[in-house]
């Protein structure tokens, strides 16, 4: 009988599956690496034909379709030199989004949808439909090695994996152990929750930590991301330091740039006075236009002199392209058109 993908979703039950079938930790391990590295079986030494118990053997076929199932590509746009994004439909026919990004990077989402609605953002516009168990998490991962050499991957795309931990955390074992990925290459992107801080510290495999900020103004940050825990600025920097000391990588600020709301000086001053002597980057990600939104990105030159002013406060600053601006492709819109649906937005703007 088939082994149906929805019995695979997560690395733990596949674990119990090839367990199941006689599978001990070495062929565990073969099969894994196999799989998460897009690799036919590592044969090297022993073919599969008889390096594996019979049992599995049998019904190796009916795995790998399995597998397969998990993520398969819906449909796929070039978005710059060496960007390309791609639509991911699950075993259910939920969609998803990947991006394959330059120099070996990808970014993977962890939820269909998401929770914390963030005003700018199309992926929560639905509201969240459901978690990806981690082995759809990693699924995204294989697919994207199918076409080409994956060595980064950041947690950034649909979703906001705080919600979803304890996937998130199994995929990120996973990949840095199994896929081979390193450590510092596998980046947890988050709104930031008390969770993610007492979790992350205690892994084997510790990710580094990008964590979306967007504004130092506490009020117009419930705004822009009305579901986010409702943590005071420096409360949050204070624990990303903890946790950048804690992994000797530096935090990466997200900042999504958007004119006359978060691309004040007074900003930038703030920004200064939170960041002074912290092992971070900030990086500002000009807005994408979003069908339905009166949202604007400030000009190359406004962005350009955020960046000088920040450095010359001592703070290492950069402009991040969010690889999809061309083509109406930030994240969750690829998903919105393919699943219709409609962009409603709550439009904020900052009072004077």
């Amino acid at each position: 009988m088939a082994t149906p993908a929805s019995k695979l979703m997560r690395i733990a039950d596949m674990s119990l599956s090839l367990r199941d079938l006689g599978a001990k930790p070495c062929h565990e391990a073969r099969f894994f690496r196999g799989w998460s590295q897009a690799k036919s079986y590592d044969r090297k030494n022993s073919p599969a034909e008889t390096f594996f118990p019979l049992a599995l053997r049998k019904v190796l076929p009916d795995i790998e379709a399995a597998l397969d199932g998990l993520a398969t590509l819906k449909a796929d746009y070039p978005a710059g030199e060496g960007v390309e994004r791609l639509l991911v439909e699950l075993h259910d026919g939920q969609m998803v989004e990947s991006v394959l990004l330059p120099r070996g990077g990808l970014c993977i989402s962890t939820q269909v949808g998401c929770a914390v609605g963030c005003v700018f953002c199309m992926s929560g516009r639905s509201g969240l439909l459901r978690h990806l168990g981690s082995a759809e998490i990693v699924a995204q991962v294989v697919l994207a090695r199918r076409r080409r050499q994956v060595s980064k991957v950041v947690f950034m795309g649909m979703g906001e994996p705080a919600h979803n931990l304890d996937n998130v955390c199994e995929a990120i074992q996973f990949l840095g152990s199994e896929a081979d990925i390193g450590h510092k290459n596998l980046v947890f992107s988050t709104v930031g929750d008390p969770r993610v801080f007492e979790r992350l510290p205690m892994e084997k495999v510790k990710p580094a930590l990008a964590l979306s900020l967007h504004t130092t103004d506490v009020k117009l940050r419930s705004q822009l991301l009305p579901h986010a825990p409702p943590m005071v600025v420096e409360t949050l920097v204070a624990l990303a330091e903890k946790y950048a000391r804690t992994s000797n990588y530096p935090v990466q600020y997200q900042w999504t740039l958007i004119e006359g709301v978060n691309d004040s000086d007074a900003e930038v001053e703030r920004i200064a006075m939170l960041l002074k002597g912290k092992y971070a980057v900030m990086n500002f990600i000009p807005f994408n236009a979003v069908d339905g939104l009166v949202y604007r990105r400030p000009t190359l030159e406004r962005t350009e002199s955020m960046v000088k002013m920040l450095r010359q406060l001592g703070i290492l600053a950069k402009i991040r392209d969010s690889a999809g601006q061309d083509i109406e492709g930030a994240c969750g819109q690829l998903r919105a058109r393919a699943a219709k649906v409609s962009p409603v937005f709550k439009v904020v703007i900052p009072q004077k």
